[in-house]
């Protein structure tokens, strides 16, 4: 498992490279390329960012190819029941995050998985700051976590919390490889 400890301020990294667009765009372009070229299936799980890296990712070149779908889960009995959380996980931990992608991988049968949970803010949240953040990933190999600690207003720490998600899933598309073909191949749309 790993750890890496993140902080970001939200505003300011946007602000001081206009290119934070672009570059999430890029990482996308990637992981389409990516997952196209190996065959690779990808699915989220999200908490904290509601739907957003669902969209982001799914509005990638030919993602009805390679994108399975996400699951937007809020309350913790969602968790638990849809995506395997074990009760009395931290919702806002790495664990979480953890338990959260792999429960993505399992339900959607992909191989690459990323779950966003945190606080969002504007107010702490179960005794965690505004801004705490932890991304999971899963593969057939391994889960790890990022944790993130951003600085800026809910929009902000969202969209920055994506971003930070379209780089992890690009990360581990670049060293995943396919065993061959395990299911039928083609979009539902």
């Amino acid at each position: 498992m790993t750890v890496d400890d993140e902080t970001l301020d939200a505003d300011r990294s946007r602000d001081a490279d206009a290119t934070t667009g672009a570059d999430a765009r890029r990482h996308i372009a990637r992981l389409s390329e990516l997952a196209t070229e190996r065959h690779l299936r990808v699915g989220v799980a999200e908490s904290l960012t509601s739907g957003l890296l669902a969209n982001t990712v799914g509005a990638g070149d030919d993602a009805s190819e390679w994108f399975a779908g996400g699951v937007v889960a809020y309350l913790t009995d969602v968790k638990e029941r849809v995506l395997g959380m074990i009760p009395g996980t931290d919702p806002c931990s790495a664990a979480c995050a953890e338990q959260l992608a792999a429960g993505a991988r399992r339900l959607f049968d992909a191989d690459l998985a990323v779950s966003t949970t945190g606080v969002g803010g504007p107010d702490p949240q179960g005794g965690h700051p505004a801004g705490t953040v932890y991304l999971g990933w899963a593969t057939a190999d391994d889960v790890g976590h990022r944790r993130l600690a951003l600085v800026g207003g809910p929009e902000e720490v969202l969209v920055a919390a994506v971003e930070a998600a379209v780089r992890l899933l690009a990360f581990h598309a670049e060293s995943r490889r396919t065993v061959g073909p395990r299911r039928g191949r083609g979009g539902e749309g």
